[in-house]
């Protein structure tokens, strides 16, 4: 009699899953079901990738100020740091120069006036270093923004509120 209960118990939880279910077309998971074409509206996608990503764009714009951003496409912004790092560049070389000159004169020389070269190769240095992290935070961030639409626009409302607008092209 235990036997038999055993099977019956058995049978009775087995059967339901063996059983063969029809699965409703319409309730089926999206990637089993076949789109319609006549429903179908191809949409293009919202974001288009960049070409590099973000930390690879701040990453050359360390290395290279202007890099990173002519890769986005940036290739005035891109100029204007590598024109910013060859002019920082210059002047830290040319206030070294002069510095070490100062130095090897030694007499006649004021103190004050070696302390104010050596300040000056400091100033030319910090902002040399300043525009490579400068150039690789901008190329971080408009990497990020790249595909932004550039129709951004400010106008005075006729109350004499500032407003700005984004144009949408359908």
């Amino acid at each position: 009699m235990r036997r038999l209960t055993l099977i019956l118990a058995v049978v009775a939880l087995l059967v339901p899953a063996l059983a063969v279910t029809q699965v409703d077309p319409r309730r089926a998971p999206p990637q089993q079901r076949q789109p319609d074409p006549r429903d179908t509206i191809q949409v293009p996608p919202f974001r288009v990738e960049p070409p590099v990503s973000p930390l690879g764009a701040a990453v050359r714009s360390l290395l290279l100020p202007g890099w990173g951003q002519s890769i986005v496409g940036r290739k005035v912004t891109g100029a204007v740091f590598l024109f910013w790092e060859g002019l920082t560049l210059t002047m830290v070389l040319k206030s070294v120069h002069q510095q070490h000159y100062l130095e090897d004169i030694g007499e006649g020389v004021d103190e004050e006036q070696l302390e104010g070269k050596r300040s000056e190769v400091q100033d030319w240095a910090v902002l040399l270093a300043f525009n490579h992290l400068l150039a690789a935070a901008e190329a971080y961030v408009s990497t990020h923004l790249w595909d932004f639409p550039a129709d951004l626009e400010m106008r005075q409302l006729p109350n004499g509120d500032p407003a700005a607008g984004v144009r949408v092209y359908w």
